[in-house]
């Protein structure tokens, strides 16, 4: 799951991660998500890292259309849906065969989580965009079986690094979900020094760039690739 830190509190932020819902407007389209923190906890409600990577791939103009997407530890599932939204391509006839150039997007979770995900993803979903995205369980580490190898253009994730224990399964599912063309896209607010020995293990197996700084949210995006080259987006 996305897992991030959380101290009880009074302020703003306490109410808003305890809200029931919350709503966002990305891609043209108001998204409104459900929150459950009684039963779900941090998996199961909107972090900062998620809008920030939401509004990178909107404003970055990186085009998902016809690409293989996947998110990990989705939680409420927004960048995924956003994602999907954003890769709204179009349908062409090729021999006769109606070819859909939308982005396929994979929206994974651990499987406590997988029916409160999947709930969102359907309810902000236009219909014609609802077979493009698909929610899977995935525990890093273990479910890798059921995902081929290097098979995704773009690998998402967002506030997905904090448990110290589980970074090696981290890695590994990234370098299995990779090819050498691969984009991986991280969105984190580095709390701890931990996070840091996190990114060092990243670059110890990949090229990686520091792309974007939310400096309002503290939130950064790093792209990480096997190749040593710097694409620009």
């Amino acid at each position: 799951m996305a897992l991030v830190p959380y101290e009880e509190g009074a302020g703003w932020g306490a109410r808003q991660l305890h809200s029931p819902s919350a709503t966002y407007r990305f891609a043209s389209r108001t998204i409104r998500l459900q929150q459950d923190w009684r039963r779900l906890g941090v998996a199961a409600v909107v972090w900062d890292a998620a809008v920030v990577l939401c509004a990178y791939l909107e404003i970055g103009g990186i085009d998902l259309r016809d690409r293989s997407v996947i998110e990990l530890g989705a939680g409420t599932g927004l960048l995924g849906i956003v994602a999907t939204l954003l890769g709204k391509g179009f349908f062409v006839c090729l021999f006769k065969a109606i070819y859909n150039c939308s982005a396929r997007v994979t929206i994974t979770d651990r499987a406590a989580a997988l029916e409160f995900l999947e709930s969102n993803v359907q309810a902000n979903l236009p219909s014609e965009l609802r077979p493009r995205a698909v929610v899977k369980e995935l525990t890093w580490g273990k479910d890798l079986g059921n995902f081929p190898p290097g098979a995704f253009d773009f690998i998402l994730g967002a506030d997905i690094v904090y448990l110290e224990e589980t970074f090696a399964e981290l890695l590994q599912t990234l370098e299995h979900l990779c090819s050498e063309h691969s984009v991986i896209l991280l969105s984190c607010r580095i709390r701890y020094e931990r996070d840091h020995k996190f990114l060092k293990m990243l670059r110890g197996r990949f090229s990686v760039y520091e792309v974007h700084y939310d400096s309002s949210k503290d939130v950064h995006i790093y792209k990480a690739q096997r190749s040593s080259r710097k694409d620009d987006f």
